[in-house]
This record gives structure tokens, C-alpha cells and sequence, in this order.
């Protein structure tokens, strides 16, 4: 990038940052406090990260909410976990709509809680016909269950005799996950400093440039996001390729050398 980081005016190549939101409960624990209150503390987060992706005119931002795995978790910190994400819906739906967002979910929203469900309904509602930007929620998801439930569904279309299984490729497969109209993610960001991905997007971010930051989500402000901006542009992807294939590669095809 030749812009300076604190100027940012767009991000050729990347079109969809997927992240995984860690360390609410350390940040929390650090300071003395709740862990409720790092998860406060990291939702709040979320605005000024969409607002930077905006300015960079990335499309897509998926967000690793919850997990299936998360509902493990101690009974009192997963109720005010729904709270806290029935009060972003409420608080942020009108801003989403004011700035063109689209909000969809993926996982296993129908078995949240009734209250989570009827606001996410009202969001989805009230975004639905916007294109210009894509805010994607992983709720209740888990790649796992994603690739079961593909399976699943694909299964009964071949009982079904809608698709031939001597046709199966990944172009057709990828059709039954959950994400199956977003193009996959071109940058996934870890917090925390955890170097995993924890059962998010393992189907999709099979060529992902993954950043991992030693920061804490609620912590993780303007220059971290853009310093993982500026790391995946200096990376190659080739995607299987030589880098003197890419190098020769004619300008007309997609950028993916930055």
C-alpha cells in the first residue's frame, strides 16, 4: 500500500476479511473486571472496524460471534452473551440501513434464543436489498456443522435425483454450505494472539492470508486493523501457481500479487 496507514483510501485485492473476535474475557480479567464487561467492550468495538472496512471499501466482513462449541460455556455468561447481542441488533439496525449494509447469518440461528431470533429477523428484514456492503454473523456455527449440513442437503438433492454425484466438484459442493453467494475470505484476523482458526471457515479459507495480532479484541483498534491490511498486501497468492506464473500473469486478469 502506498497510502499511509492512517489515510486509508481503498484496498485493491481485498474484498472480504473474515475475523475471529478473541480475547474479551483476558481483557476483562486484566483489568479487574467481569468478563461480560470485555464482551461489552469488544461489541462496541465492532462499529469502528465496520466503519474502517468501509473506508477501505472492503464488501464483505464476516464476524466469528458464536460457536456451537461456545454453548459449553457457564450458563450466566452465555444469557448475557444473547442480551448483548440483542441489544447490538437493536442499537446498530438503523445504522446498518443508513449505511447500505446487508446483514445475513450463518450456522444455526433457529436455535437461539426466541428474543435473539425475532431481532435478527427485524435486521435481516430491514437490510435485505442492500448490495453495496456485507456485514456476515456466524452465530451458533461451526465449520463442521456447516460441511454436515451440506451433506446433508446435497444428499437429499441426489436422492431426489436433482444433481448427478458422478458431477460432483467443489464448485457444486461449495453451493450447499452456508455461505454459498459470498466469495470466500481474502484475509481472516485472529486476535489475541491464538494462532487457530477454531472450526471458523475451514472450507473457505482454504487460500485465506491469515494475520494473527497479539492484541485483544476490545484493544484492537484502527492500526492493528490496517497493519493486517498492509500484511496481506505484501504477501503473494498463488494459489497453486509459481510466483513467475503470477508474475507474467496479463493485467487483465484479477490482481492477486500485492
Amino acid at each position: 500500500m502506498q497510502d499511509s496507514p492512517s489515510q486509508p483510501t481503498g484496498s485493491p485485492g481485498l474484498n472480504h476479511v473474515a475475523i475471529i473476535m478473541d480475547g474479551n474475557g483476558r481483557w476483562a480479567r486484566q483489568r479487574g473486571l467481569p468478563r461480560i464487561e470485555g464482551h461489552r467492550r469488544g461489541v462496541s468495538n465492532v462499529r469502528e472496524v465496520l466503519k474502517i472496512a468501509r473506508e477501505l471499501n472492503i464488501k464483505y466482513v464476516t464476524l466469528f460471534a458464536f460457536s456451537v462449541e461456545n454453548w459449553q460455556r457457564p450458563a450466566e455468561e452465555i444469557s448475557s452473551l444473547m442480551g448483548l447481542l440483542e441489544f447490538f441488533l437493536e442499537r446498530n439496525t438503523r445504522e446498518l440501513v443508513k449505511n447500505k449494509v446487508r446483514l445475513r447469518v450463518i450456522g444455526r440461528p433457529d436455535d437461539l434464543p426466541e428474543g435473539v431470533q425475532k431481532k435478527l429477523h427485524q435486521a435481516l428484514e430491514a437490510t435485505k436489498d442492500f448490495q453495496d456492503y456485507v456485514l456476515q454473523v456466524a452465530l451458533n456455527y461451526g465449520s463442521r456443522t456447516e460441511v454436515l449440513d451440506a451433506v446433508r442437503a446435497y444428499s437429499e438433492d441426489v436422492s431426489q435425483g436433482k444433481v448427478d454425484p458422478a458431477h460432483l466438484d467443489w464448485p457444486l459442493f461449495s453451493r450447499y454450505l452456508y455461505t454459498a453467494d459470498i466469495p470466500d475470505p481474502d484475509l481472516l484476523i485472529r486476535t489475541s494472539g491464538e494462532t487457530r482458526i477454531s472450526n471458523f471457515l475451514l472450507m473457505q479459507c482454504a487460500y485465506s492470508e491469515m494475520f494473527f495480532s497479539p492484541v485483544f479484541w476490545p484493544d484492537f483498534d484502527r492500526k492493528h486493523f490496517l497493519d493486517a491490511v498492509e500484511s496481506f498486501h505484501q504477501r503473494q497468492r498463488r494459489f497453486g501457481k509459481t510466483g513467475e506464473q503470477i508474475k507474467a500473469a496479463p493485467a487483465s486478469e484479477p490482481a492477486i500479487n500485492r
